[in-house]
């Protein structure tokens, strides 16, 4: 109750909240839609820009805060591919974060033993955008720590139509038989298909949809969602998340 009230205040108390947590059921993977940059800006009459770079910030404290609490995997949706419909300003901005991003934390990642990986198409990103996600992909390739994954042009329906486009090629080819063609065939040949399924979804800012995020993966995730900005996400936020996560029975359709 304390660490609930606390995180509506908007204060951080990572401490007094840790004890209420089961170290034994901290989620596996952790997926997250970070939510409401331009409209935490907007109430502080800022431009947008300056809630994604706010928004970057949060990134760092989130993710060394789930590589402490034992999360194997973090998936952060960064940018998905309808992202581009934004002003044009507004996606130069986006693409330059990640450079932003790595050039500052890179370092530290690496002595985290935090291994860094993309999931999204790489056409229309920008070369330095590009280059900076692949030096941290190259550079954390052998960590062993948490998985930080960024979903960087990113969209759930294009990627499970490339899959099942690519499963039906090799039907053709003679590769594979329609009787082979499987849950589990299909989830391999998704962006995904190496890490399991996150266990929890969170999503800042009030809103309440996937927004075409992990649309296969996400079939039995437990949903997590706050009025929270993502640039006022904390540490105690995703300890309350995590908290009603292990309050949850999953059932997985059964009784």
């Amino acid at each position: 109750m304390i660490s609930r009230i606390l995180a509506k205040l908007g204060k951080s108390s990572s401490k007094e909240a840790e004890p209420f947590l089961a170290t034994d059921n901290v989620p596996k993977h952790i997926a997250i839609i970070m939510d409401g940059n331009g409209r935490w800006a907007r109430k502080r009459g800022l431009p947008r820009i300056a809630g994604h770079h706010t928004g970057m910030k949060t990134v760092k404290r989130i993710v060394m805060e789930a590589d402490r609490l034992g999360v194997k995997y973090l998936t952060l949706y960064a940018f998905s591919t309808e992202n581009w419909k934004r002003p044009k300003d507004e996606v130069d901005f986006l693409m330059k974060l990640p450079q932003q991003f790595l050039e500052i934390e890179l370092e530290e990642l690496v002595e985290k033993n935090v291994q860094v990986r993309m999931m999204g198409h790489k056409e229309n990103l920008p070369s330095f955008t590009l280059n900076a996600v692949e030096e941290a992909i190259t550079k954390t390739a052998n960590n062993t720590g948490l998985v930080l994954n960024f979903a960087l042009n990113y969209g759930g329906r294009r990627e499970m139509l490339e899959a099942i486009k690519e499963i039906a090629a090799d039907v053709q080819d003679g590769r594979l038989s329609t009787e082979q063609i499987d849950e589990q065939l299909l989830s391999s040949r998704l962006l995904s298909g190496d890490i399991p399924d996150p266990d929890l979804l969170i999503r800042t800012s009030g809103e309440l949809r996937l927004s075409n995020f992990m649309l296969w993966q996400l079939a039995y995730s437990e949903m997590w969602f706050t009025d929270v900005y993502w640039p006022e996400f904390n540490e105690t936020h995703l300890q309350e998340a995590i908290q009603e996560y292990q309050r949850r029975a999953r059932r997985y359709g059964g009784l």
